[in-house]
């Protein structure tokens, strides 16, 4: 288990925000705007407003314009927001300009036209001195190439944030300790990088983010050079991590499995632009194009898709078969996987009685269940009215 160690200026009550109802920290009705990108857009080249006009006016393609205008299209009319605690996922290919949009949160790369807003503060309209300040107390960047000083020890590593911002000595060696312990490098701390291997590396990179304590964390594929056993292990530290102090994170990846592991809700990026938002689930049972559709093909739906998903509501389903008494059936929670529901279903005729704070929700027969695994629904999704 990670340390429950807290940061600078950081809530000193110890207690771990608790994940909503269905296992999501984020419900529709308490989203808390912390960054939001409207209409950003960015063009390489010298002729980019032209290129962006043509855009706009023609829709001409992104090869289009590199023929037409000698300009590369990075990215295109990006819109989107991230919710405090939310970790947002930005999937796309190699060149799908997911590492350019990101940039664009703490204005490393200035857009072509667009805005961000940090808290609901306009990033485009700072000065150098806002923008370097907001950059050291609310932004932490973590890249697969973590730039990690070679001459410096772990622990002068993870607190040069702090060094930076003039944070005493002995405050800087406890909080350095407290980082180092939550990312379980304990007794690593006067060891220099090139005695560390590149997972442990990466965890020291976390640790220096995470010990200036750092509203927003920006997550450039931190974990995608490393191996997978490797990879899954670091992921696995960074959720608790998120989860234990709440930071807002845009992590960029060109891995799905990843991406649905991680995230919170998922953007799929082509050619600069964002084909589609949505959840893990609905990005896999809903795909909004072809393009989309081929990235989830091969995902697996046992640990995605929920009761809730494939239910059928449970005043229809009575309507339809008669007076139910569902005593002996199996019951779920509408945030239930599949593979529990498959565990429920096995040994019993019954269908699955779906409950939410003690009220019949749903009902999921076993041809649901079935078309749920295939990827199908033959039901509409059930509203969570209480019967």
């Amino acid at each position: 288990m990670l340390s429950t160690g807290l940061f600078c200026g950081f809530d000193p009550s110890g207690e771990k925000p608790q994940p909503e109802k269905g296992g999501s920290r984020l419900t529709g009705n308490s989203r808390e705007v912390v960054i939001r990108c409207d209409g950003i857009w960015k063009i390489f080249g010298v002729q980019s407003q032209q290129a962006m006009d043509a855009v706009r006016s023609q829709g001409l393609s992104k090869d289009e314009i590199r023929d037409r205008c000698n300009c590369i299209v990075g990215v295109r009319d990006a819109s989107f927001s991230v919710a405090r605690g939310e970790i947002f996922c930005i999937m796309g290919l190699s060149g799908s300009g997911k590492s350019t949009l990101i940039r664009h949160i703490n204005r490393l790369i200035e857009p072509t036209a667009g805005s961000v807003f940090i808290e609901d503060q306009n990033v485009n309209a700072m000065s150098q001195r806002e923008l370097r300040a907001l950059r050291a107390e609310k932004i932490g960047m973590v890249f697969q190439n973590m730039a990690l000083m070679p001459h410096r020890s772990v622990r002068d590593n993870v607190v040069f944030a702090l060094e930076v911002r003039g944070v005493a000595e002995a405050e800087r060696v406890k909080v350095a300790k407290r980082a180092i312990d939550a990312v379980e490098l304990t007794g690593w701390d006067q060891k220099y990088p090139d005695e560390l291997s590149g997972g442990m590396q990466q965890r020291v990179g976390l640790a220096r983010a995470i010990a200036a304590d750092p509203t927003i964390l920006l997550m450039d594929e931190p974990f995608s050079a490393l191996d997978p056993l490797i990879r899954r292990q670091l992921q696995t530290t960074f959720m608790e991590l998120s989860a234990e102090l709440h930071k807002t994170t845009v992590f960029i990846t060109h891995d799905l499995d990843e991406a649905i592991r991680i995230g919170d809700r998922i953007a799929i990026m082509k050619d600069g632009v964002l084909v589609q938002i949505g959840t893990p689930e609905e990005i896999v049972t809903q795909p909004a194009d072809d393009y989309v559709a081929d990235f989830v093909a091969g995902i697996s739906k046992l640990d995605l898709v929920t009761a809730a998903r494939i239910m059928q509501p449970f005043a229809q389903y009575c309507q339809a078969n008669g007076q139910t008494d569902p005593g002996q059936w199996p019951v779920a929670k509408p945030e239930d996987k599949l593979n529990t529901l498959v565990d429920l279903a096995i040994g019993t005729d019954h269908p699955i009685l779906v409950k939410a704070e003690g009220a019949s929700v749903g009902v999921v027969t076993k041809k649901a269940l079935l078309r749920g695994i295939q990827g199908r629904e033959d039901v509409a999704p059930a509203t969570m009215g209480a019967q």
